[in-house]
C-alpha cells in the first residue's frame, strides 16, 4: 500500500511515474513538524534495520550515521563523508513493522538515522515543499518492489555493455587507444569497450574532437568496431565560453544556459576554463543540449558517460573575486593568522555551496534558484541524452551512465560510483553499495575496478575484478597521476585473463538476471536478508550478496587473504571459476565455512535445486555462443534464460525466454 502526502509547493522532479491521489492529514508513522522547514521523526526499535539511500557511505544497514542528500564532487570517500555524488531519498525501516519512505525533495535533505539519538530516525530539510510517499508491505523486499513499480522501469543497456571495459584518464591519441586494444588482444584478455576521458576533446569542449589527434574519427571508430571494441566518450556538464564554438554561441543565442539573478549567464570554471551550464531543467534547453549527442552518434558512437554533473565547480567568478579580496586584505601579513584565512578561502573555492545560490533555472517560465533543485542537475543532463537517443534512433539501445543522479534518472541511464581510491576498504564499499543502488532503481551500476585515485597493486586489481565479474558495469578506470593499471601492466597476464574470461562465461546468466530484474521491477543484487528474512545471521551479513534467484557471491576483499569465511544460509554448491579451464565444485552444508580462493579464481555459490547457464569464453560479448550453453548446479534443475538481440527494444517478446534443462556439468548424485 502506497500513500502520497504533499507539503507546500513541491518542485516536480518527475521521479515518480505512477499516478496516485494525495492523502489528507499526516502519515500515521512518525511525527511531522512544519516549523522552520520540514522534519519527520520516528522511533526505531532496538533491532530495526534501515535500508536504502542508494549511493551512500558505509554499509547496507544505514543505522547509526548521518547521511546528507546533496550531490557532491568529492573524490575522498572516507567514512566520515555524509554526501557522495548521488541523492537517493528512499529508505525502508525494517523490523516489527515494515515501512518505506520516499522524500521527493530536490535540495539538501538530512537523514539522521540513529546518529544523534540511537533510537530516533529524523529526516529534515530547509523548506516544507516536498512529496512524501509512505509504503507499507509484508517485508522490506515487498516494499522495495512496490517502490520500484512506482518510479518506473530501470534503464536497459545494450548487451555489449555487459562486456569488460578499459578506461584511463590520459589516453590522448589514436595510438594510445590502439595500444590498449593490442595489449588486450595480444594477451587474449576479452575486451568490448575502451572509454574516452576528457583528452579526446578539443580544449575540453563538449561534442568536439581534438583536431590533431582524432582526424578521420568515423574511420577510427569503425576500425575499433571491426576488432569488436566500442569507443565510449565522456561528456561534461560545463560548456566552454569561446567565440566560434557552436555549442556555446547557440546556447547563448537561445538563452539555454543557467542565469544569474540579473539575467546574465552564470560563469563557473571547470576543465575547459570558464564555462556556462546548460539549463537542463528547462525542457527546451534539455532538448537542445541532448540534440548535440548526435555529433558523435553520427560518427558511429553507441555509448557515453556523463561526468562533472553535480555540477562540479572549480570556482565561480564571484568566488574568485571573494578570494582575491581575502588576498588583498591579508597581503601585508600583519593580520592575525593570514595564512589560515587565505587557506580557508582557497579551499572554499571549489564546490562552494554559496555558488548554488548564484544561478537560476527557468522552468515553465518561472525562475528557480539552483540551490532549491541542486540534486536534479545530473539526473536531467542524463535525461537530456536519453530523450535525445529516442529521437536519434528510437529502436536502438545506447550505453549511458552518469556520475551524479537522483531517483528518476534510473530510467535513462546507470551510474558508476565516481572517483574512488585504490583502497581495500573501497572494494568492500563497492560490494555493500550495490543492493542499495538497486533498491533505488539503479541496476546498471559498477565502480572503478582497481580504484581510480592512488596507486593500486596487482592483488587489489585481481580481487576487485573478481567482484566486478558480477557488477553489470565492469570497468577498470584510473587517474593519469597514478600507476597504470590495465590488465597487461602487471607482468604475467594469465590470472587477469582467467578472471575476465569468467565474466564472459557468465554473461548469459548475468544478462538474463539483469533483464528479469529490469522488466519485473525487481532487484539484480539483493541483501541476504531479503532472501532469508528468518535467518538472523543472514540478516546481519553484509559482505555476501544474492544475485537473481540462483546465486550467492562472497568476494575476497582483504589484502593478502588466501580465502575467507562464508556463511551459507542453506545447502549450496561451491563452484570456482578459473577462466575456461576446469571448475572445482563441492556441495557445502548450511553453516560457516572457510573457503580458499586463489587470485585467479571467482567463487560462486549456487543455491540448492538451482542451476546457472555458462558459455565458453570469447573475446567479445558478440562472439559468445549462447546456443550451446552448459548448465552448472544441482541435478534436475531448470533455468529460464532471457535472451534477446541485445540491441532493439522488443523486450516483451515471449520468444526471449527459453527453458534450459538436461545434463549438468556439475551435479550431486
Amino acid at each position: 500500500m502506497i500513500r502520497k502526502y504533499v507539503f507546500g509547493k513541491p518542485f516536480e522532479t518527475d521521479a515518480v511515474v505512477m499516478e496516485m491521489e494525495n492523502r489528507d492529514g499526516l502519515p500515521e508513522f512518525g511525527e511531522i513538524s512544519l516549523e522552520n522547514g520540514f522534519s519527520f521523526t520516528c522511533t526505531m526499535e532496538k533491532d530495526d534495520i534501515v535500508y536504502g539511500l542508494g549511493e551512500a557511505n558505509r554499509g547496507i544497514n544505514k543505522r547509526g550515521f548521518c547521511y546528507i542528500s546533496d550531490c557532491t564532487d568529492d573524490p575522498n570517500h572516507t567514512e566520515d563523508k555524509n554526501s557522495l555524488y548521488g541523492a537517493h531519498n528512499f529508505i525502508v525501516l525494517a523490523g516489527k513493522k515494515n515501512v518505506g519512505f520516499f522524500f521527493d525533495y530536490p535540495s539538501k535533505l538530512i537523514f539522521d538515522i540513529g546518529y544523534t539519538d540511537l533510537d530516533v530516525l529524523k529526516v529534515s530539510c530547509e523548506k516544507a515543499d516536498l512529496k512524501l510517499y509512505v509504503i507499507e508491505g509484508e517485508s522490506p523486499y515487498d516494499i522495495v518492489k512496490q517502490f520500484r513499480k512506482m518510479i518506473g522501469r530501470s534503464y536497459i543497456p545494450p548487451k555489449f555493455a555487459f562486456g569488460f571495459g578499459q578506461s584511463r584518464w590520459g589516453y590522448k591519441t589514436k595510438e594510445d587507444y590502439r595500444k590498449v586494444r593490442e595489449g588486450y588482444r595480444k594477451n587474449r584478455i576479452p575486451l568490448d569497450m575502451i572509454y574516452m576521458d576528457i583528452d579526446y576533446m578539443q580544449d575540453y569542449k563538449d561534442f568536439t574532437l581534438n583536431e590533431e589527434n582524432f582526424s578521420d574519427f568515423p574511420e577510427f571508430v569503425q576500425e575499433m568496431k571491426e576488432d569488436g571494441i566500442r569507443l565510449i566518450p565522456i561528456i561534461d556538464a560545463g560548456v566552454k565560453i569561446e567565440k566560434g564554438y557552436e555549442v556555446y554561441e547557440e546556447g547563448v543565442e537561445k538563452g539555454y544556459f543557467c542565469k544569474r539573478a540579473d539575467g546574465s549567464n552564470f560563469v563557473a570554471a571547470v576543465w575547459p576554463g570558464y564555462t556556462h551550464f546548460p539549463d537542463v531543467l528547462n525542457a527546451d534547453a534539455r532538448k537542445w543540449f541532448g540534440g548535440w549527442y548526435h555529433v558523435l552518434t553520427d560518427q558511429g558512437i553507441e555509448g557515453f558517460w556523463n561526468d562533472m554533473n553535480e555540477p562540479a565547480i572549480f570556482y565561480s567568478e564571484e568566488g574568485m573575486e571573494e578570494f582575491k579580496a581575502v588576498l588583498r586584505e591579508n597581503s601585508t601579513m600583519e593580520e592575525e593568522n593570514p595564512a589560515v584565512a587565505i587557506g580557508d578561502k582557497m579551499q572554499a573555492l571549489s564546490n562552494n555551496p554559496a555558488d548554488h545560490t548564484r544561478f537560476y533555472h527557468t522552468v515553465n517560465g518561472e525562475k528557480i534558484c539552483h540551490k532549491d533543485v541542486h540534486n536534479l542537475f545530473g539526473y536531467n543532463m542524463t535525461r537530456a541524452a536519453g530523450e535525445a537517443f529516442e529521437r536519434i534512433a528510437p529502436d536502438k539501445r545506447f550505453l549511458m551512465f552518469s556520475r551524479s543522479s537522483y531517483i528518476g534518472m534510473h530510467r535513462y541511464g546507470g551510474i558508476w560510483t565516481g572517483d574512488n581510491k585504490s583502497w581495500w576498504s573501497h572494494l568492500l564499499l563497492n560490494l555493500k553499495m550495490m543492493p542499495s543502488l538497486n533498491m533505488c532503481g539503479f541496476l546498471y551500476t559498477g565502480a572503478d575496478l582497481g580504484g581510480f585515485g592512488a596507486d593500486t597493486t596487482r592483488d587489489l586489481v585481481l580481487r576487485w575484478l573478481a567482484l566486478g565479474v558480477f557488477t553489470p558495469l565492469m570497468r577498470n578506470h584510473s587517474d593519469l597521476r597514478t600507476r597504470e593499471q590495465e590488465c597487461y601492466q602487471f607482468g604475467d597476464t594469465e590470472d587477469f585473463r582467467q578472471i575476465i574470461e569468467t565474466r564472459y562465461r557468465l554473461v548469459p546468466y548475468l544478462y538474463s538476471e539483469y533483464m528479469k530484474a529490469a522488466l519485473n521491477d525487481d532487484l539484480y543484487f539483493k541483501p541476504m536478508a531479503f532472501v532469508y528474512p528468518e535467518d538472523e545471521i543472514a540478516v546481519r551479513t553484509e559482505d555476501q550478496l544474492m544475485i537473481g534467484n540462483e546465486v550467492m557471491i562472497a568476494p575476497v576483499y582483504t589484502q593478502n587473504a588466501k580465502g575467507r569465511f562464508v556463511y551459507l544460509p542453506e545447502r549450496m554448491m561451491l563452484v570456482k571459476f578459473t577462466g575456461d579451464s576446469a571448475v572445482y565444485q563441492e556441495v557445502l552444508e548450511k553453516g560457516i565455512h572457510y573457503v580458499e580462493v586463489a587470485l585467479n579464481e571467482v567463487p560462486v555459490f549456487i543455491r540448492e535445486g538451482k542451476c546457472i547457464p555458462v558459455a565458453a569464453s570469447a573475446q567479445t560479448v558478440a562472439e559468445l555462443d549462447t546456443k550451446h550453453l552448459t548448465l552448472m548446479g544441482f541435478d534436475g534443475a531448470e533455468y529460464a534464460l532471457y535472451e534477446d538481440d541485445g540491441v532493439s527494444k522488443d523486450y516483451e517478446n515471449p520468444e526471449n525466454i527459453r527453458t534450459l534443462s538436461g545434463a549438468l556439468l556439475l551435479f550431486e548424485k
